[in-house]
């Protein structure tokens, strides 16, 4: 009887493979999501080298969050020697990427309308992973989802006051 209380208590287990992810995904969790960051802010995922901590972590995570488009190389192998049972979340799922010559930029975070893409991807995943605070994940979702839209608000309008200037 003690177990289930507790167990109500237990934060969702999470990986993101960079911190920017990371950062979107512990807007939406709030405090029912323990989000480890694999790559830190001040790393460079490109040359990352993936350590045995590492696999550990993905091995005892529920969900493991990545970018996708080719940006973190290094994954497949990771995942594949961690041997663990966490469902890998593709955030760019749902995004045309700009393309570079023949090759997907990956990083498609740095556009507004794209980071919402990213932030309803992590908001339904959580859900899934965790039905009885889908709510939560739903409601800190559209909150950090407002911020985004005013943040793009804010960009257009310095963007049209620089056009004007010049």
């Amino acid at each position: 009887m003690a177990a289930s209380p507790a167990r109500a208590q237990e934060r969702l287990n999470v990986v993101a493979s960079f911190s920017i992810l990371g950062d979107f995904v512990r807007n939406v969790g709030g405090d029912r999501v323990s989000v480890t960051t694999l790559v830190g802010p001040d790393s460079d995922a490109h040359v990352y080298s993936p350590t045995p901590a590492d696999a550990k972590r993905i091995a005892d995570a529920k969900l493991v969050f990545v970018n996708g488009l080719g940006f973190e190389g290094w994954l497949p192998r990771l995942v594949k020697s961690a041997g663990g049972k966490a469902a890998i979340v593709t955030a760019t799922s749902g995004i045309a990427p700009l393309k570079h010559g023949s090759e997907a930029d990956p990083h498609a975070w740095q556009s507004v309308a794209n980071a919402k893409i990213y932030v309803a991807n992590v908001r339904d995943a959580l859900a899934a992973a965790s039905p009885a605070d889908a709510e939560l994940f739903r409601s800190n979702a559209e909150t950090y989802l407002a911020k985004l839209d005013a943040l793009d608000r804010e960009v257009r309008a310095n963007c049209a006051d620089l056009e004007r200037d010049f």
